[in-house]
């Protein structure tokens, strides 16, 4: 079986045929995804999601979404933590970070929503699941300020060999996806080929991060809006790099990334 790490199921770009999306991961053996919010607005989107489906959930507030976000948006997410801490499919707090690529986003601010959803998660006793785009160390240094040891998973990794130590040494796994297919994706590949095992799960971040075979320029994605959507079913194609670069086998590739994703989020056991 395979476990999607990451999938934004809630995304509008799955409202005309989200059944048949979760129908067709099923078809190809995918049989967990979890489905993290990025606003206080679809906490409970997600929760539904997830309990509409029998997959999990995570509950955070995204670094692109807090420059519109408020302290109260905090106060929420707490409590929906407490509200929901005995719920199995709820697995980690999430999707947390920070990003330093896109313009127009408060390095302050995203700090201080970073480290307060932090300290809910250790509060919580849960796992986090990071957004990574070119804020690593940052990252790392607030986990180490707030003293956090439950964690997570470094979705859709991207830093370099050494961040890649950093993560593991403080028990995160590595989350791998769509960018594992571009043979350019020179670095990636090489952390995902040379990386322990344990640290390697997979992932989609549908409907992003599509494949090579499903990648389009700005301008056939203008011209064609929505023809370049991933779905959790891409998956065991997308590990098929992963296995390639590994020299396993797709059947060891699932075993060994699914036991690594139920250890980095052990209530999806």
């Amino acid at each position: 079986m395979w476990i999607d790490t990451h999938c934004h199921l809630d995304a509008a770009e799955f409202d005309a045929d989200r059944d048949a999306v979760v129908a067709r991961a099923r078809a190809a053996g995918v049989g967990q995804i979890v489905i993290p919010a990025v606003a206080a607005s679809n906490l409970d989107t997600v929760r539904m999601l997830a309990i509409q489906h029998d997959f999990a959930y995570a509950l955070g507030i995204h670094p692109l979404c807090v420059m519109s976000a408020a302290e109260g948006d905090l106060d929420q997410l707490a409590e929906a933590l407490e509200t929901h801490r005995a719920d199995p499919r709820l697995v980690a707090v999430g999707e947390i970070g920070l990003d330093f690529f896109v313009d127009g986003l408060d390095p302050d601010v995203q700090q201080h929503f970073y480290v307060e959803q932090l300290k809910l998660a250790k509060r919580a006793g849960l796992p986090v699941l990071l957004h990574v785009r070119r804020s690593a160390d940052k990252l790392l240094a607030g986990l180490r300020r707030v003293g956090f040891t439950h964690g997570g998973i470094a979705h859709a990794f991207n830093g370099s060999e050494q961040q890649a130590q950093a993560f593991i040494d403080l028990g995160f796994r590595l989350g791998f996806g769509g960018t594992l297919t571009f043979d350019r994706s020179l670095q990636i590949r090489r952390i995902a080929a040379s990386v322990p095992e344990r640290a390697l799960v997979m992932e989609t971040d549908a409907p992003d991060i599509p494949p090579h075979w499903l990648y389009k320029t700005a301008e056939e994605r203008e011209a064609r809006p929505g023809q370049a959507r991933n779905e959790s079913s891409e998956l065991p194609r997308i590990a098929a790099s992963l296995a390639e670069l590994r020299g396993w086998t797709l059947e060891k590739t699932a075993a060994v990334t699914s036991a690594n994703a139920r250890a980095a989020l052990p209530r999806l056991r």
